[in-house]
């Protein structure tokens, strides 16, 4: 085997200096992008929960008037493009893609410190609602970086559904482009990294020590020898190496389902527990966005079908549109398969976790 170069050490040594001190429970997820031929881009992502985390799928219309839940200085929107989200506790987006093929994606990251919220500055918006509002009001990563720059809100967390601790998240985005940022909130500052070659994210440590530590195993090579266990930094340096080494189908589907087969690598068994490791839980569900062709895709990890949304198929408009749900059942178990999207009915919307 090649021997790693002093940088390469160094680069080690800081990103498992980092895991070491990680403390308290976490939780895991992976996200990929898939950069093919003829515009073909697909993002996929599993969630990992210690339980169910009650999950199901959204359609969301344009005009949908939206307020930061954080009490009365929270920032206010209207959205301007409709979406399909997939929902933690059905109080929160979690996952989703809009009709202008934006995607947008929470992790887990115990790091995350968020700026101080008094309700005087800056106006505040939950953390539950911090992916729906970049599926609200931008079409691509670009556009959605440009005004994160800007700061227009203050980031309010709260504890999450049934627990005594707060939720600490990342948020990834990428496009019909193949553009992709990722935005973090390390001691208090926003940290924003974009760029096409940030195709993967996971969780601890932060995304710079992430990437450092990735250094390491592109020096080795993914056909020498590649990271196995369940670990974020792990499941990091597979789905880096396979993301890029599998072929660049011409047919769609076939595409389709090599990415599928990369984010099911990087997934951890149902029913996994590592006492030892407590930041390692059992994938849930797994999607999988077709910039290209509009389609979102979801599969159970206690189903044994995958299905799509046609976001094509669907009126997203202001005047026509409403707001449609599809039960997924406790721990997602409803059995689906193929083009659901038929399948969602009417709903009153879910709100928002808030202050």
């Amino acid at each position: 085997m090649p021997r790693p170069t002093s940088l390469a050490r160094s680069a080690l040594a800081l990103a498992t200096a980092a895991l070491l001190a990680m403390h308290g429970v976490a939780q895991a997820c992976t996200r990929l992008v898939y950069l093919g031929n003829d515009g073909t881009v697909i993002t996929a992502r599993s969630m990992d929960w210690k339980n169910d985390i009650a999950t199901n799928l959204w359609i969301l219309p344009r005009g949908i008037a939206r307020s930061g839940e954080a009490g009365p200085n929270s920032i206010k929107w209207t959205a301007k493009y409709g979406s399909v989200v997939a929902t933690g506790y059905d109080v929160s987006t979690t996952d989703g893609v809009n009709e202008a093929g934006l995607n947008a994606n929470l992790l887990w990251l115990v790091e995350s410190e968020y700026p101080a919220f008094d309700g005087n500055g800056k106006p505040g918006l939950a953390i539950s609602a911090w992916a729906q509002y970049v599926l609200d009001n931008f079409a691509t990563v670009q556009e959605a970086v440009d005004a994160l720059a800007r700061e227009p809100f203050t980031i309010v967390t709260a504890n999450v559904p049934g627990e005594q601790r707060l939720a600490t998240l990342h948020l990834s985005l990428s496009d019909a482009s193949g553009d992709s940022a990722i935005v973090e909130y390390i001691k208090g500052r926003q940290v924003i990294h974009h760029g096409r070659q940030y195709q993967v994210m996971t969780n601890s440590p932060t995304f710079d020590e992430q990437l450092a530590l990735n250094t390491y195993w592109q020096q080795i090579g993914g056909t020498v020898m590649l990271p196995g266990t369940n670990r974020a930094s792990d499941r990091f340096a597979r789905a880096s190496f396979y993301v890029n080494a599998i072929p660049k189908f011409e047919d769609p589907n076939r595409a389709l389902a090599s990415v599928f087969s990369v984010i099911r690598n990087a997934s951890v068994p149902f029913g996994l527990t590592t006492p030892d490791q407590p930041n390692i839980s059992s994938t849930r569900w797994r999607t999988v966005v077709d910039h290209k062709r509009k389609l979102y895709f979801f599969e159970s990890a206690l189903t044994p079908n995958t299905f799509w949304v046609d976001l094509k198929a669907i009126d997203f408009s202001a005047e026509t549109g409403t707001v449609r749900k599809l039960d997924l059942g406790v721990n997602q178990d409803h059995t689906y398969s193929g083009n659901a999207t038929a399948q969602f009915r009417d709903a009153e919307p879910f709100k928002f976790l808030g202050l």
